[in-house]
């Protein structure tokens, strides 16, 4: 099963590497990493340009917010799952693709419980958000699951639609 991972950044030059180094490790082959990049100023392009061999797509350009880039990644993965991990994100460890290809099974998405860390010493929980079970209904009432910790199949994006840039709350217009 082919997984499609995208990361969302601008002006990121501060963390994304470790981002990159990330899903780089992962112990997953089947793989297709996306990075939009919102037009950075600062040396965020340069850092992706040292990993331009373990990414597949790079796209930099201005859009109009988080999840107009969410959606351009969208728009070009081909995986048969897609995961979002922000340019100021990282994995737990490196097997956490392997085990959502394992979870995912026959269900339309996943999400997991998401461990906040201090920025200079990953060892120390600033923040716990537990996961809970999903409960119907509720993306209509404005709950939505971590970025980093969603991952849904590519399927649900090409029936259903992705992002609504319309929507004020969650486009972040």
């Amino acid at each position: 099963m082919k997984v499609s991972l995208i990361t969302i950044a601008y002006n990121s030059a501060e963390t994304i590497e470790d981002t990159i180094k990330s899903i780089v490790a992962q112990d997953y082959s089947n793989i297709e990493y996306i990075i939009i990049d919102g037009g950075s100023t600062d040396n965020t392009l340069s850092i992706i340009d040292k990993f331009k061999d373990s990414i597949t797509t790079i796209i930099s350009e201005p859009d109009k917010g988080i999840y107009d880039a969410m959606n351009k990644g969208v728009q070009n993965a081909t995986g048969d799952i897609v995961g979002i991990l922000n340019s100021d994100d990282i994995y737990a460890d490196n097997k956490v693709v392997s085990r959502i290809v394992e979870a995912i099974g026959n269900k339309d998405s996943i999400y997991a419980d998401l461990v906040y860390v201090n920025r200079d010493n990953t060892d120390k929980v600033t923040r716990y958000w537990k996961s809970g079970k999903y409960r119907k209904g509720i993306f209509k009432k404005g709950w939505m699951p971590p970025h980093p910790t969603f991952f849904i199949k590519k399927s649900c994006y090409d029936q259903y639609g992705t992002y609504n840039l319309q929507i004020k709350v969650s486009s972040g217009l």
